[in-house]
């Protein structure tokens, strides 16, 4: 009988897991629990605590816990004091009104066809306005103006000026996006694996040849968990900022294969900066994001991860419907603004893949939005995953569900390079085991994500993949 591969065996391994307080290797390893790590010194909150606001920003949705870092001698990694605990996970009751969800002194402009240099001087001439940038984009082949408004006017005050021209196709805010970063928690080793059934599904699929695009913050493409992962890399930002730990967290959830293990290990990443850091956070833009939507649709990749979730926003729909028209997997977190948020986007957007987080135990991530968007869940609370300058750490939130999720649907998709992105959220959520109240719900959507079976789904032509799927036992 073969001898299947354990991705939890292996000194590096057990030298990583007992460095951050681990059981021994005895105990299972997807059930080994870590010890409490807990010193003084203040937590670190990025941004915004969880909002019950519904204008809240597109956010990533990441809370870090502890760093643990490579011995430079060769040793076993030692793990960073991190921030007392937090203790309960419940949605803190802190609003964030105060925050805008758009920029307060810029307007985007939409010009179809080719305008001239005269014609945008004119519009800035009448209208006062100063030129920030522009894009041509060619996922909805239409050019946006981004324009500053120099006189303290309001925004919506310029907008409804600039809606009566006939001469300019649509007017809107630019939205801000934000990251939700806080310290906290403890890791079950790579618990996901198989609450998943990853190493069962990786025996059939790695995701080889696919190209997931990660939209998200920086990346540290130079990480020992990303080597040879990265395909391609923009700056929709035009920044000279360094690796940031979302990011990095996000595209290592996806593709890590070294220490740890990622969903698709053998999944090529386009890694697409487009958060920048901010007072409150590292944070985005309608205009920016739009240009990281573009660039994904124009450069080969079949799968989109978004790990972010904020206001609704018009332009953002319009480019995730083209790139659903492109037949490209649209992947989402639902959010972390608490069980009475209204919907966030993109997650609750019909083209997309909401994904919410569950624990060890299979109990609801108590931050995570709910809604009949809900498409399905996957862990993510106290999840180990790499951080820049070749560190790991532990983090919780639906940023991280989702980009598992993004990692199985490029395990289906290097099986069947054949199937639609219907067929993909089809067989997800088919395949998904059951949890909560029988059948669907808002909590949970259709259960958790089953990577084995939905691979396996995924094998047979698609006239059969309808035909209802065993999922994992309870």
């Amino acid at each position: 009988m073969t001898k299947r591969h354990d991705p939890f065996n292996g000194p590096k391994i057990w030298l990583l897991a007992a460095a951050i307080g681990l059981a021994s290797p005895a105990i299972t390893p997807a059930r080994a629990q870590m010890r409490n790590l807990s010193v003084g010194g203040p937590s670190i909150h990025i941004g915004p605590r969880i909002p019950v606001n519904p204008s809240v920003r597109y956010s990533p949705n990441l809370h870090y816990g502890p760093v643990i870092e490579d011995r430079i001698d060769g040793g076993p990694p030692r793990s960073r004091k991190p921030p007392p605990e937090r203790g309960s996970k419940k949605p803190s009751r802190t609003t964030v009104a105060a925050d805008p969800t758009y920029v307060p002194n810029e307007v985007l402009i939409e010009i179809a066809g080719q305008p001239t240099d005269a014609q945008v001087r004119d519009i800035a001439k009448r209208y006062k306005l100063r030129q920030v940038q522009s894009q041509h984009i060619a996922l909805l082949d239409t050019t946006f103006y981004r324009w500053r408004i120099p006189d303290g006017r309001s925004v919506d005050t310029v907008v409804k000026q600039l809606s009566a021209d006939r001469g300019i196709t649509s007017v809107h805010r630019n939205s801000i996006f934000r990251l939700q970063d806080e310290q906290g928690g403890k890791a079950p080793f790579q618990y996901a694996l198989a609450k998943l059934r990853l190493p069962e599904a990786q025996a059939i699929s790695t995701g080889e040849k696919v190209r997931v695009a990660v939209i998200d913050s920086g990346i540290d493409t130079d990480h020992p968990e990303l080597a040879g992962s990265i395909a391609a890399t923009f700056d929709a930002l035009d920044s000279k900022e360094t690796a940031h730990a979302h990011g990095t967290s996000i595209a290592g959830i996806i593709a890590a294969h070294a220490t740890l293990k990622g969903a698709a290990p053998a999944a090529k990443l386009l890694a697409i900066r487009a958060f920048g850091e901010a007072k409150s956070g590292a944070s985005s833009t309608t205009f920016v994001v739009l240009k990281g939507l573009d660039y994904a649709a124009s450069n080969g990749a079949q799968i989109i991860n978004m790990s972010f979730a904020g206001p609704r926003d018009k332009v953002v729909e319009r480019g995730l419907a083209a790139a659903a028209a492109k037949n490209i997997v649209l992947v989402a977190a639902v959010g972390n603004a608490g069980p009475k948020s209204a919907p966030l986007f993109p997650g609750a957007d019909p083209h997309v893949i909401g994904v919410t987080a569950t624990d060890a135990s299979d109990a609801i991530f108590a931050k995570a939005n709910q809604g009949a968007y809900v498409a399905v869940a996957a862990p993510g609370v106290d999840i180990l995953a790499p951080l820049p300058g070749g560190k790991y750490g532990v983090s919780s939130g639906t940023s991280l569900s989702a980009a598992y999720v993004s990692g199985l649907a490029a395990l289906m998709l290097a099986r069947n390079p054949a199937l639609t992105a219907d067929e993909v959220r089809q067989a997800l959520v088919q395949s998904a085991r059951d949890l909560g109240p029988a059948g669907r719900d808002d909590r949970f959507g259709a259960g958790e994500a089953d990577a084995f079976a939905a691979v396996s789904a995924v094998a047979a032509p698609v006239a059969t993949a309808s035909e209802p799927l065993k999922p994992a036992p309870r």
